[in-house]
């Protein structure tokens, strides 16, 4: 009787102490920052609409429209919209989903562009700048059960004309 019991057990308990070697997708959709590299500051329209298809035009003021974008990947679908002036992107905005996880997001954030080179925070929301001799770069992310990316903007240090991100505050009431 107890060899019975012994031959019944000792397989459910090697069985239970195997490790498992289950797939796990990376919690931001295997999302990665170059996805993004067509919408810099510099870089042509062309290339944008060769990928990602043609704009809505949602604003033009003389030479300088503002156009949206839809990036669709298999998991996940960004809003960018762009500054563009004479067929070049001045500067663009995209929307990132609430599903990300910040700390993912962030951390290739610091791993292509090092450590912010200012920090502010505003009640639970965190603003995030990168800024070099060409580009300004402002990611902003918040935290309320968990934290969550809200946007990522990019845009030439150096703007002669009002940027996307001012023109979205002025527009706030």
């Amino acid at each position: 009787m107890r060899m019975l019991k012994l031959i019944l057990i000792l397989p459910c308990l090697i069985i239970m102490f195997q490790p498992l070697n289950a797939k796990v997708d990376p919690p931001n959709y295997n999302f990665d920052l170059e996805t993004l590299a067509d919408f810099f500051p510099g870089r042509p329209i062309s290339g944008i609409e060769s990928k990602f298809g043609k704009g809505e035009v949602m604003n033009e003021e003389g030479r300088i429209k503002t156009i949206k974008y839809i990036v669709r990947e298999t998991r996940y679908s960004l809003t960018a919209i762009v500054l563009e002036k004479e067929g070049v992107v001045e500067d663009f905005f995209v929307r990132l989903p609430g599903y990300f996880l910040h700390d993912v997001f962030f951390q290739a954030l610091i791993n292509r562009h090092g450590k912010q080179t200012s920090y502010k925070k505003v009640q639970e929301e965190a603003y995030y700048v990168w800024k070099t001799e060409t580009l300004k770069q402002v990611y902003s992310a918040a935290c309320t059960i968990t934290c969550f990316p809200i946007f990522y903007s990019v845009q030439k240090t150096n703007a002669t004309g009002r940027t996307l991100l001012d023109k979205m505050q002025r527009a706030m009431p």
